[in-house]
């Protein structure tokens, strides 16, 4: 739960950033803290949304989410099995079984990759570059829970913070699979639109032009097209590449080309007749398959590449009389996932 609480600018802060004056004054713990508050929309200058640049005047009314202190998350290892690609003594690659959430929150105390990594690692031989966050142990990056495929974890702090840096700056590839509704008309294109959370449902994210909304750049290739059916409007397999690591940015970047990914619970509502129970799924149709960067600490380039798991080959191969041809891009995808192993671990992960 969040409350609203507010402060009234006083005259020695005049002209002070909004971010920093928020952290100074103690609205949020830090700053960072209280940039990432003011990005997703949840702190209000004079009833309007701001950017975190924004500098404040005297008697100005910051009105500034905040939200209530969660229960204490009891971090541990378990005995999860993992399916790990590579691993040495700074970090790993890992192919993520769907249903597996990354860390702990008050809705999965556990059950997840960091109490995996935990057990698989010990608890001080994990990075911990989020500050006081033991519940992020491992974590540089994020893949949604019905998201399967390939991530990074890091086992020391200086290669944690290098992978970080490393997304941030666009030095790591990252390729997914997705199957979208409807055929598109484009082999190639960029979907280069800014995301922010939802002006309606806080747990959503959106494409919106508002002060809090953060550069979002996806590009895509079609893989494959599938004729339309009876009670569908055909389907399109597409490779997409991120640019940028917004929550969300693939699901909220296709919903917003009308193409939303089949079998996706959140942006899927007013796109087409859901097909998972048509195809068969259980979840969204999106994989992480390939990944590529240097390594942290030693500089070597590494690729992995990873095939799809069983749930999703099984949609596609109920497809495949409807078919209207593979691309050139799928050729070269469907070559590269059939020299790849196939995730050994596969399955719902159990939080009860």
């Amino acid at each position: 739960m969040a409350r609203s609480l507010c402060y009234i600018v006083p005259p020695d802060d005049t002209g002070c950033r909004l971010d920093a004056l928020a952290a100074a004054r103690g609205l949020y713990g830090s700053r960072s803290a209280a940039a990432r508050a003011i990005e997703e929309g949840r702190v209000f200058v004079n009833g309007a949304v701001v950017s975190k640049k924004h500098a404040v005047a005297a008697g100005d009314t910051v009105v500034y989410e905040v939200d209530d202190e969660p229960e204490e998350v009891l971090v541990y290892g378990e005995p999860i099995d993992l399916d790990i690609r590579y691993e040495d003594e700074d970090m790993l690659v890992l192919s993520k079984q769907v249903g597996l959430v990354c860390h702990p929150s008050v809705d999965h105390s556990h059950g997840t990759l960091v109490n995996a990594l935990i057990w698989h690692c010990g608890e001080d031989r994990l990075c911990n570059v989020q500050g006081d966050a033991p519940d992020r142990l491992g974590i540089v990056h994020r893949l949604d829970r019905d998201t399967s495929g390939l991530m990074l974890a890091a086992k020391t702090d200086e290669a944690g913070s290098r992978l970080m840096e490393d997304i941030q700056s666009r030095m790591i590839d990252r390729h997914y699979i997705a199957l979208v509704h409807g055929i598109m008309a484009h082999d190639t294109g960029m979907i280069d639109a800014p995301i922010a959370r939802s002006a309606d449902e806080r747990c959503r994210m959106a494409v919106r032009d508002v002060p809090s909304a953060r550069e979002a750049i996806t590009t895509f290739r079609v893989l494959e097209r599938f004729e339309h059916g009876p009670k569908d409007d055909g389907f399109t397999l597409i490779e997409c590449k991120l640019f940028t690591g917004r929550t969300h940015q693939i699901r909220v970047h296709m919903q917003y080309t009308k193409h939303p990914i089949v079998g996706d619970p959140v942006y899927n509502a007013h796109g087409p007749k859901d097909a998972r129970a048509q195809l068969g799924l259980k979840r969204q149709f999106l994989h992480s398959y390939e990944i590529a960067f240097e390594h942290p600490i030693t500089g070597e380039p590494l690729r992995f590449a990873d095939s799809l798991p069983g749930d999703l080959r099984r949609a596609l191969d109920g497809l495949r009389d409807r078919s209207m041809g593979v691309t050139e891009a799928g050729r070269e995808v469907y070559a590269l996932m059939a020299e790849s192993p196939a995730p050994s671990v596969e399955g719902e992960v159990s939080h009860d």
